[in-house]
């Protein structure tokens, strides 16, 4: 991965120079869309970090999950006196006001792992179409032949489509000549683990339970289909996620899950922290360290960063725990003879 810019650095680009004209403390609000996943935790913990290490100030607000009431939290991180945003949006369509607003105010957006479709918002990532092809690869792997049930993201959230398009350049070799056939596709309202359970469970009902492996877009799907399997004495046919969520690191452990891609939640947070400080101190998009120009796929020319994803298998599993992301006792709990480290 990319050195980023050092947090030290960042902060004398905000003191050293002549954007806080009266040597404030650089004010970073960050608008969350909801709690609801364990990564986000992981995520505010390195932003904390990041920015106490600039010198600069933390401030939050939680959406709960409803883009209206993220567009006031916006608003009121504004009132509050930030200098920069980091938003990570509920709704790709529904933040467009928000972005809006701080442009008018000559605030920096950050747009935190999902994609805002607005120039002037600074996209920042995991490379999500390869975070697809990487949990397909896993499962088609593990099951080459059969019947695949694809349990996608939220509609909202332009990262289901982006993983989606990853999954599909890998399976359509297999759909082409047979060897796999997609019976049962369906997005998860708000990436709800009950609301892929649900999905998992019509589709198994429709198919007769005549399933062979589930392509699921995040840990939290997995979790949902893994449930739905689990109530039909199907547990253990191969299921992707992703986020390296601890229970979905279990299930690879237990051998319930096959594959969680793997995005260090530290060093998206603390890279947002840097390019916000950075940003607000004056800072252009594109001078950025690691920044590149990117199109979208609505042909929308932004500037990101996207850093590089780890799947996360039986074969691997000591990886996550020598980089402090679980210890051993949470990882292999309720785990005999498993994968090393825990047999």
């Amino acid at each position: 991965m990319k050195k980023f810019l050092t947090a030290a650095v960042a902060a004398s680009m905000t003191y050293g120079g002549a954007a806080f004209a009266d040597a404030h403390a650089p004010v970073v609000g960050v608008s969350w869309s909801n709690f609801q996943e364990e990564r986000w935790k992981t995520d505010e913990a390195a932003i904390r970090e990041a920015l106490e290490a600039a010198g600069a100030t933390y401030i939050s607000a939680d959406a709960q999950s409803s883009s209206s009431k993220q567009l006031s939290d916006v608003e009121s991180l504004i009132a509050q006196g930030a200098d920069a945003l980091i938003i990570l949006a509920q709704d790709a369509q529904a933040i467009g006001p928000a972005v809006e607003a701080a442009a008018n105010e000559g605030i920096p957006v950050v747009g935190y792992d999902r994609l805002i479709e607005d120039p002037r918002a600074f996209y920042l990532t995991f490379d999500n179409v390869e975070v697809g092809r990487m949990q397909a690869r896993a499962v088609l792997e593990a099951q080459p032949e059969g019947n695949y049930v694809m349990i996608k993201g939220s509609p909202t959230d332009p990262n289901a489509d982006f993983l989606r398009g990853g999954q599909q350049e890998v399976l359509q070799e297999a759909i082409d000549s047979g060897a796999i056939t997609i019976v049962g596709e369906a997005y998860t309202d708000g990436w709800l683990p009950a609301n892929a359970q649900r999905n998992m469970e019509q589709i198994l009902t429709a198919e007769d339970n005549n399933v062979d492996a589930v392509v699921a877009s995040n840990d939290g799907t997995a979790g949902g289909a893994v449930a739905a399997l689990t109530a039909q004495g199907m547990e253990g046919i191969p299921v992707s996620g992703q986020d390296g969520d601890h229970a979905a690191l279990n299930r690879i452990a237990k051998g319930t899950q096959t594959v969680s891609v793997w995005k260090d939640a530290r060093d998206l947070g603390r890279a947002a922290a840097e390019i916000a400080v950075a940003l607000a101190g004056g800072t252009e998009m594109g001078d950025v360290e690691g920044a590149q120009s990117w199109t979208s796929p609505a042909g929308t020319e932004m500037t990101a960063i996207f850093l590089e994803p780890v799947p996360i298998t039986a074969d691997n599993l000591s990886t996550v725990v020598d980089a402090g992301w679980i210890d051993q006792e949470a990882l292999c709990q309720g785990v005999e003879n498993g994968p090393a480290p825990c047999n």
